[in-house]
């Protein structure tokens, strides 16, 4: 065993900034409540883990597992990399004892919890979607404990002999201390118009950056609005020259960490419905016009964006992918989203509700006292 005295707390998730993100907020939220904390990320090997959490000083483990496959032929190289993980993680875990290991979602948090779980280590799992996936519906049979974002998502654990409790969904600090004054610095704005959010999180949204360029003549009957666009990467340069040849005010980005800064900024937004989006935007109480993601098996976005519309704070529109019917079903919603004020007020007021700000302390309190 290490003599390395200073207590230790693995975190294990990665892959996309929905898991990511909440994860940085629990380890900040647990070593502003014990000092000398260690934390150590169990991620994947995709470049947004190493992008987002080296820079942040903590440490990243990069696992070789990947989502378990469907074809059979595929599972050889599964089992593989399967056990290549689990053996990483054990000899971690032998050397130096975590106090717990904290389950982010996703493929990777697999094998460090059921290690931790086989070798008595507390462990726990936050699930921030509305309805779990296979992964997190059977590693809720082997830790004590399971945070999750709403209501709604407790009745997936029956059964299960963890204890779940409704935390909220963790989010990225810098949007418990931002204003729209900063927002409009940021992106050099016009404080004077009302700002519309586009965003597709991290990655971005082609069928929503194709099906806003085709509203530009839309976007140009409404000069009182101007956009805020996150493209991602692929589509940006092509975005920004569209908007900017046809004459529609906006402000066009790639790709920030400082995007929970533009919620401040934003009187609606057109979004995908990715559980750590959608508590950001809640908590930033922005009324939304949700397009779920439409390629997953599973249609998990579907079931986030419900419990926004279903709480008055959203309006699902189904993404058809193809941008000109995209357009077409958007258009109304907008009008009608865009010309009233009372109904945005409504819906941000509902959006709020939904939310819990103290969602990053509230678990790193319980990690610390299962610790214990």
């Amino acid at each position: 065993m290490s003599t390395d005295a200073r207590p230790w707390l693995v975190l294990a998730g990665g892959g996309t900034g929905g898991h990511l993100y909440p994860g940085i907020a629990i380890a900040n939220a647990a070593i502003r409540l014990k000092p000398d904390l260690d934390v150590t990320f169990f991620g994947t090997m995709r470049a947004i883990d190493r992008e987002v959490i080296e820079p942040r000083g903590f440490e990243l483990v990069r696992q070789s597992v990947q989502p378990f496959p469907s074809r059979p032929w595929h599972w050889p190289r599964f089992l593989l990399n399967w056990n290549a993980s689990k053996k990483l993680a054990r000899a971690r875990f032998t050397a130096r004892r975590p106090l717990a290991v904290l389950g982010l979602g996703g493929y990777a948090a697999a094998p460090p919890v059921v290690v931790a779980a086989e070798i008595g280590i507390p462990t726990a799992l936050f699930n921030p979607d509305a309805e779990p996936g296979r992964a997190n519906r059977r590693l809720a049979r082997l830790v004590q404990q399971v945070y999750v974002q709403w209501h709604d998502t407790a009745r997936w654990f029956d059964g299960a002999s963890a204890a779940i409790e409704v935390t909220g969904c963790p989010v990225r600090d810098i949007l418990h201390r931002t204003s729209r004054d900063d927002a409009v610095r940021r992106w050099n704005l016009d404080p004077a118009r009302h700002t519309l959010l586009i965003t597709g999180a991290s990655q971005g949204a082609r069928s929503i950056n194709l099906a806003s360029v085709e509203l530009a003549d839309f976007w140009l009957q409404h000069q009182d609005w101007q956009l805020l666009h996150f493209t991602g990467r692929a589509d940006h340069e092509a975005v920004r020259t569209a908007y900017a040849r046809k004459g529609v005010a906006a402000a066009v980005v790639d790709y920030s960490e400082d995007l929970p800064l533009a919620y401040a900024a934003a009187d609606l937004a057109i979004a995908r419905a990715g559980a750590s989006s959608l508590a950001e935007l809640s908590l930033a109480g922005v009324p939304a016009v949700l397009l779920p993601y439409p390629f997953d098996r599973r249609r998990h976005q579907d079931a986030n964006a419900a419990v926004l519309a279903n709480g008055g704070a959203a309006v699902v529109v189904e993404d058809a992918v193809d941008p000109s019917r995209n357009a077409a079903q958007l258009r109304p919603v907008l009008t009608d989203l865009m010309h009233s004020v009372e109904r945005r007020r409504r819906m941000s007021r509902a959006a709020k509700a939904l939310s819990r700000d103290d969602a990053a302390e509230t678990i790193a309190r319980r990690l610390l006292d299962l610790a214990n």
